[in-house]
């Protein structure tokens, strides 16, 4: 009998996992995802006018905001048949490729990277030496002698003044902790330079979406967005001018640092490409839509089966039948309970809490378990890089190259495309997926100055509610994968509606056939150097990037006040 350990709360991530194990041997062998709040989101729907719900759903998070807005408001889209004016498709995009870039940033560089950067060690580095291995990896404004000795002096007053703030509580000395002084250093100076860096993406947002978090630009039919050359209250030249400023400044720092830090940290943990793999069916959607009508698309998505890219099945439109007719839910290891047997398409979702307490063969999660065509799927950048390498897409073949032989020459040995398959392997893939999309933020920028110059200034298109039921799916594919919303439409108000986010593909509980969810499956046979110390789960779970709080929303069924504020 092994070791049993919990990690209750996993931390660093938004909202709250527990992660059960069995360490035996040195070794995980067996793991439970629990998601410990519930989502009623789709309670607070019911009966409401679908052109709200983008607002609504959009505060089922404060980190994943943008994405519920864009799904929801495609969801209705879907359902109406609509199309979207070319330069309200511009705009979304270019918010939804600003926040993505920021969200990949702040996961790496704020999220994970503690869980393989010793901080103290950093105490002992050459601030010199460090800026020589810097300079000799990229040409960062930020490497040289000067910023690492400032760095060094910064830690060092956290150090001397026993409050180490940001940096407090890691797994400082941990036996499973192997970069040298150096390269700590380095990771920690580009961690603070990061926290300006992200800015410069949210600025982007805040500009088009008119504050960040929580957007406030979309409508369905299109954006809020009013477009001229001469006048200061909308979006003009001027406020675009200022956008691609920071574009250019965020791909100075994903190229010349994002990229290269997480091929060097991969270099070092090269062992690490052998534990995480989990379940290798990848799902992804296509994505940044280049037409009116969905049916174009500047970032492909599908369907690989057991890691074999020979696989690849294509998800083509908005109206793509393969994709609406492949995803349902269980809930046979989740508190809930449906009505009928069996799982459930989102379109005939239920939303009805069925608490039993943690009980690890029976219900233990308040996430329910999707499949496709009933099988269980990892979601997020590592899905997407590799749909999209199996699409031949050029942007990411070049990135992923650039990643792998980074990555091969600083370990000095070759290492290849299998290696994705791993913890280390969906950092390296979010830094890849990062690259191209911060490429494609600048295309957009073009492809919408360019069209205003054309004379087209049309955001919007009102929609028209016909009598009847409709039926729509939004989905998007957001930082950490595969996100859709299902909405079922009576007479104009919501009769239904149903979420499936990325951390429910990935976080979720057994599924109707007893098989482990991704999180589950990726922490068997990882190491475990001390299970006091479990860095090795966090390592695992975290280059997931779990958003627990996207499975919660709550309510109060009698309609009573949550709380009232009052302004003096």
């Amino acid at each position: 009998m092994g070791t049993r350990i919990t990690v209750d709360p996993v931390t660093r991530i938004e909202g709250h996992l527990r992660i059960d194990c069995e360490v035996d041997g040195g070794k995980i062998t067996k793991a439970w995802s629990s998601g410990q709040m519930w989502r009623g989101v789709e309670l607070i729907l019911l009966g409401r006018d679908p052109r709200d719900a983008w607002t609504i759903t959009q505060r089922i998070c404060g980190v994943c905001t943008t994405v519920h807005a864009i799904a929801s408001v495609r969801a209705v889209e879907n359902a109406l048949q609509m199309e979207v004016p070319l330069n309200a498709q511009y705009i979304r995009n270019l918010i939804i490729l600003a926040h993505a870039v920021h969200d990949h940033i702040v996961h790496f560089y704020h999220l994970s990277a503690l869980d393989w950067v010793d901080v103290t060690s950093a105490l002992k580095a050459d601030p010199d030496k460090t800026a020589g291995l810097a300079e000799s990896l990229s040409s960062w404004s930020g490497n040289g002698k000067q910023q690492m000795r400032a760095v060094k002096d910064r830690l060092a007053g956290f150090v001397n003044g026993g409050q180490l703030g940001i940096f407090t509580n890691g797994y400082w000395g941990h036996p499973a902790m192997k970069l040298s002084p150096e390269v700590n250093l380095m990771a920690v100076s580009h961690y603070l330079q990061a926290l300006e860096i992200q800015r410069k993406a949210n600025k982007i947002v805040s500009i088009l979406g008119s504050k960040t978090p929580h957007i406030q630009n979309l409508a369905v039919g299109g954006v809020a967005n009013a477009l001229a050359t001469d006048s200061p209250s909308v979006l003009t030249v001027e406020r675009l001018l200022a956008v691609k400023t920071w574009i250019d400044e965020l791909a100075d720092f994903v190229k010349n640092v994002y990229l290269i830090d997480v091929a060097a940290i991969g270099a070092f943990y090269a062992d690490w490409t052998k534990y995480g793999a989990g379940v290798t069916n990848y799902l992804s959607v296509p994505d940044i839509p280049l037409d009116t009508k969905g049916t174009q698309f500047a970032l492909p998505g599908g369907f690989i089966s057991g890691g074999d890219l020979a696989s690849f099945k294509p998800i083509k439109t908005f109206n793509d039948e393969y994709w609406r007719k492949g995803v349902e839910e269980s809930v046979k290891h989740s508190w809930y309970k449906y009505d009928a047997a069996g799982p459930l398409h989102p379109y005939k979702g239920e939303t009805k809490p069925n608490y039993t307490d943690f009980k690890e063969n029976e219900k233990y999660s308040w996430l329910k378990s999707p499949t496709f065509y009933g099988k269980v799927a990892q979601v997020g950048p590592l899905a997407r890089v590799v749909n999209m390498l199996a699409a031949g897409h050029e942007p990411t073949k070049k990135y992923a190259t650039l990643a792998l032989d980074t990555v091969s020459a600083l370990a000095k040995t070759k290492v290849g495309l299998s290696a994705m398959h791993s913890t280390i392997g969906r950092h390296a893939a979010r830094a890849i997926s990062c690259a191209v999309q911060v490429d494609m933020l600048a295309d957009q920028w073009s492809l919408l100055v360019n069209n205003i110059a054309k004379g087209d200034v049309t955001t919007f298109n009102k929609p028209v509610f016909p009598k009847g039921e409709q039926m729509g799916v939004g989905y998007h594919e957001a930082p950490r994968g595969v996100l859709s919303h299902w909405v079922v439409i009576g007479d104009g108000k919501i009769k239904n509606y149903q979420c499936v986010v990325p951390s429910t593909w990935n976080a979720c509980p057994r599924n109707e056939k007893d098989e482990p969810g991704p999180y589950e499956a990726s922490l068997i046979g990882n190491p475990m150097a001390n299970p006091e110390l479990p860095l090795e789960v966090l390592r695992t779970i975290h280059s997931f990037d779990p958003c627990i709080a996207c499975a919660i929303h709550v309510t109060d069924k009698d309609g009573g006040d949550t709380f009232t504020v009052t302004a003096k």
